[in-house]
């Protein structure tokens, strides 16, 4: 009997994976917000706001497209495709890229952009900068004040003929196009706002949000009117003003010239020129160059400045910072001090000053004198002689006094020797420690010099003509020889 067989079946074919469809949907929201930003209808600026706020929906739209497509592939019997290598790599990027846009939106951009002095009206990111031009007036009241407040942008104050206050108005906005431009140039309209005499002036340059808005603000207003500016970027300038000035400015020069009344500034950068005060001057802060001149009151500074200049100050002038502290009584002449460097003609004591690493050079002084150096040389030249006392350490001391001057001197000199023009005192340099002790013409002020590694010289003010002059630089050769020395100053 033939045996028979049981049919072979045929293998159930492979389960087919579906195709996610979350990829495709968010690639399509995707593009239209990008198509979006393009036609103008959404700026960049906002989009990457969206984007840095809301990046993590994107995560969780994808877990949901996967979710659908698992329970899909069950009910069909398949299998739900999974991320593959190319997703994970794509969610890596968006989350890394995604943390990396939630700190920068929380970064202070604004400080940066003052820090380097950037204005995104002149640079902007997209787009162009357009300019517009308004004018402002109205009656301003009887012994009012005005404030002014400017984010961004130069500010002029001058006096005017009449009792209004007007005001030109200059602006530079950043924008994608026209309309855009216009659209930020009504929302950012400077207003006034009056409360009892003080008179607000605000040039309302984040009206709109923060668009890179630069006003300028040219005013005219009584000069009796005292004023207040406050700005953050952009040069600030008052002139002819017989009220008191008040400034404070971050980025940018600051000008004040003309002034009859008190004068308060507050700098963070850049530089200020103050002159024509016939009051108080005080400034605080720090930056570049300082230049204070023809001051009848007194003058103020504490800060960190690079480069301080005075000139004419007829009172009290004090001066704060990490490294000196200068206080004197008066100055007819000019003071330049910078970072290795104090020179001054014409000063008038009591003088009290404490630094270091200086080269200090006081000619025509009158007055007592308390001076605390290290690391720096001295040389004092002494008009109208008072009480001197003098610490130096690792520099030399050099001392000019009158011919016929009348004193009590005590100097002393460790590591270095005393030279005198005086016979009466008696100077010894014998070991490590010279000295130079006595009285001249009578006695007098006391003068005591104590100079640590460093040598003291005491002259007579007729020396200084008497010095020789020094040498005059090589020639250079005829041919092929270098370049003659150029002059350079520091």
């Amino acid at each position: 009997m033939a045996s028979t067989m049981p049919p072979v079946q045929a293998p159930p074919p492979p389960a087919r994976h579906r195709r996610s469809f979350s990829g495709p949907i968010i690639l399509i929201g995707v593009g239209v917000l990008f198509l979006l930003g393009t036609l103008g209808v959404i700026d960049w600026h906002r989009l990457g706001d969206w984007f840095a706020h809301y990046w993590p929906v994107l995560l969780i739209l994808i877990g949901i497209g996967k979710l659908i497509d698992y329970q899909q592939a069950q009910r069909s019997g398949g299998r739900a495709s999974g991320l593959g290598a190319g997703g994970v790599f794509l969610i890596i990027v968006l989350i890394i890229f995604g943390m990396i846009a939630t700190q920068a939106s929380r970064f202070d951009w604004e400080r940066l952009r003052d820090e380097i002095n950037i204005d995104d009206s002149d640079f902007p990111l997209f787009g162009h900068t357009y300019n517009y031009d308004d004018q402002l007036a109205q009656d301003f009241p009887a012994g009012g004040s005005l404030q002014v407040n400017d984010i961004r942008g130069a500010i002029s104050i001058n006096a005017g003929t009449d009792n209004q206050i007007r005001v030109v108005v200059h602006k530079r906005i950043g924008a994608e196009n026209q309309q855009q431009a216009d659209q930020r140039n009504s929302q950012t309209k400077p207003q006034f706002s009056v409360n009892g005499t003080v008179v607000t002036l605000n040039a309302n340059n984040q009206g709109g949000g923060d668009h890179g808005i630069a006003t300028d603000l040219n005013i005219t207003l009584p000069r009796k009117a005292s004023v207040v500016v406050s700005s953050r970027h952009g040069e600030v300038s008052v002139v002819g003003r017989d009220g008191d000035v008040n400034i404070s400015n971050q980025h940018g020069d600051i000008t004040a010239t003309d002034i009859n009344g008190k004068v308060s500034a507050n700098l963070d950068q850049d530089s200020a020129r103050i002159s024509q005060v016939t009051s108080d001057v005080s400034l605080d802060g720090r930056g570049d160059e300082v230049s204070i001149s023809d001051v009848k009151g007194t003058v103020q500074i504490h800060g960190e400045f690079d480069d301080l200049k005075l000139e004419k100050i007829a009172k009290d002038v004090s001066f704060r910072s990490e490294r000196t502290d200068l206080e004197f009584a008066r100055l007819d002449g000019d003071l330049d001090m910078d970072s290795g460097d104090l020179r001054a003609s014409d000063l008038a004591g009591p003088l009290h000053l404490t630094t270091h690493s200086k080269d200090i050079r006081l000619s025509g002084f009158s007055g007592d004198l308390h001076l605390d150096d290290a690391n720096g040389s001295v040389e004092l030249h002494i008009n109208k002689l008072g009480g001197i006392e003098v610490e130096n350490r690792r520099g030399d001391v050099e001392l000019y006094l009158p011919d016929k001057a009348g004193f009590q001197m005590d100097a002393r000199a460790q590591g270095g020797d005393i030279d005198s023009d005086f016979d009466a005192l008696k100077v010894s340099n014998s070991n490590d420690l010279a000295s130079a002790v006595g009285n001249v013409g009578g006695g007098g002020p006391r003068i005591m010099i104590n100079d640590e590694h460093g040598s003291i010289e005491i002259r007579k003010g007729s020396s200084v003509a008497e010095m020789p002059e020094p040498p005059a630089p090589p020639k250079p050769h005829a041919r092929g020889g270098p370049d003659a020395p150029k002059v350079t100053e520091n």
